[in-house]
């Protein structure tokens, strides 16, 4: 394959055109009565007309075909993937499961729409307000078909295998320790290259933001020259035994055919794309003096709620840094949080819990759940030599934290059978030390 060409920026007005049609985009217009090489305007609009420009969002594509000639929708099976959310009793335990299973080829062929499986959410897609999380597991691409989700917004985390990412406005190829954001209404098509797993966070009603940096000031975290936007590609194709577009709409799934590939678009510009993002070029702040800091310093991208300073989800990860807080114990605290926090790894040991929780596993703790580090870290860096360190040297740990109160799914408890009784154990041993004896030196 030709080496994939992209565009950097996050949010930017972007324009490209396929270089087989140079001239492709109107000159000075967006819809001119008739449009170069014979092609068809199409705009695709991420947000009412009347949005204010900064959260405006739309882009206009330069198309063989359009979208609209198809035959009608019809429902197809949803496999593991839902919308409802009181299929089960509510369980507010901490939660772990053991890396989700990949299907073996030779046992059942299965691709990424068909691996699709929930794990917990809540909100409603049809109010435009709330959150899902799943795992993806297959192993073979998709032929002949693409998915476009009506609902919301799907951050793609690849966690084991790489991702080839067809869109309407081009190709992108991510790997574990990259991520992905393909928009609402956004049609695509995964090849994978093997046995393949990933988690999605997908939003309703919001699209991902970087996080404002307020006294950090103009630059940090995950900036904005390093996310990627695909450069326009087309293909040219008629599909005379049906073209598949699956449609995920009100939180279930819909069926239409047509007769050509959707990948037909040959030139576009706009600022609603997809992108992605390479994890390894995020600028990790930390504390240099003294404590450990919210992990709010880890955001890479957010999706805001109505309310100031509340989100309904946010992308943190937890990079390799420096460890250098003196007089302080340096993992994470032990924490009630009136937030959600789902937590997946995608490679290597996290600091908190280096034994059970797994690359292609994950974790729950939900609102006001208690968790913490295991007994054993707790002892280890209570007695710890406080030098500076390597914290996280090739791990990557990431949490998808959401205002939300999450529901689980039967498959998620039951069916997967990936999820861990044994997890409580892990705080088990930990025994007091109190001294009523104690008396403070004074300084």
């Amino acid at each position: 394959m030709a080496s994939l060409k992209y565009m950097s920026g996050f949010g930017n007005e972007f324009s490209s055109e396929d270089p087989r049609c140079p001239g492709a985009l109107p000159d000075g217009q967006n819809n001119p009565q008739v449009c170069p090489y014979g092609l068809y305007a199409e705009q695709l609009s991420g947000s009412a007309f009347t949005c204010p420009r900064p959260t405006n969002k739309r882009s206009w594509l330069y198309r063989i075909l359009p979208s609209v000639k198809h035959k009608p929708f019809t429902p197809v099976y949803c496999g593991n993937i839902t919308e409802s959310w009181n299929e089960v009793e509510p369980d507010p335990n901490q939660l772990r499961w053991l890396p989700f299973t990949i299907p073996k080829s030779l046992d059942k062929k299965v691709d990424f729409v068909s691996g699709l499986n929930t794990i917990c959410g809540a909100g409603d897609a049809k109010s435009r307000n709330g959150i899902g999380i799943h795992m993806y597991t297959c192993n073979t691409s998709m032929t002949d078909r693409c998915f476009n989700n009506s609902d919301g917004d799907f951050l793609i985390v690849p966690q084991q295998g790489n991702l080839l990412i067809t869109t309407e406005f081009g190709k992108m190829m991510v790997e574990p320790n990259e991520i992905c954001v393909i928009q609402q209404g956004m049609r695509f098509t995964v090849d994978v290259y093997g046995e393949t797993r990933g988690y999605i966070l997908e939003v309703y009603g919001a699209h991902f933001e970087l996080p404002d940096l307020g006294p950090i000031g103009a630059n940090g975290l995950a900036n904005p020259r390093d996310f990627q936007c695909p450069a326009a590609w087309y293909e040219d194709r008629t599909v005379h035994t049906g073209y598949t577009v699956i449609n995920k709409y009100q939180g279930k799934l819909f069926s239409c055919q047509q007769d050509f590939s959707p990948f037909n678009v040959v030139a576009w510009h706009g600022n609603y794309t997809p992108y992605k993002y390479n994890l390894e070029k995020f600028m990790a702040i930390n504390a240099v003096a003294f404590d450990h800091a919210d992990p709010s310093i880890f955001t890479v991208l957010t999706a805001k709620s109505t309310r100031p300073g509340v989100a309904i989800a946010d992308f943190v990860i937890f990079p390799p840094r420096w460890g250098v807080a003196e007089n302080t114990f340096r993992p994470p605290y032990y924490h009630r949080n009136c937030m959600s926090e789902f937590m997946g790894l995608i490679k290597g040991h996290y600091e908190a819990k280096e034994e059970g929780f797994l690359p292609g596993g994950g974790s729950l703790h939900s609102m006001m759940t208690p968790h913490g580090p295991d007994a054993y870290c707790f002892e280890k860096n209570s007695m710890a030599d406080l030098e500076p360190e390597r914290v996280a040297e090739g791990t990557m740990a990431f949490m998808f934290e959401s205002s939300f109160s999450m529901a689980v799914t039967k498959w998620a408890l039951e069916t997967c059978q990936r999820l861990d009784k044994t997890y409580y154990q892990c705080w088990e041993p930990l025994r007091s030390h109190f001294n009523p004896n104690f008396r403070p030196s004074h300084k």
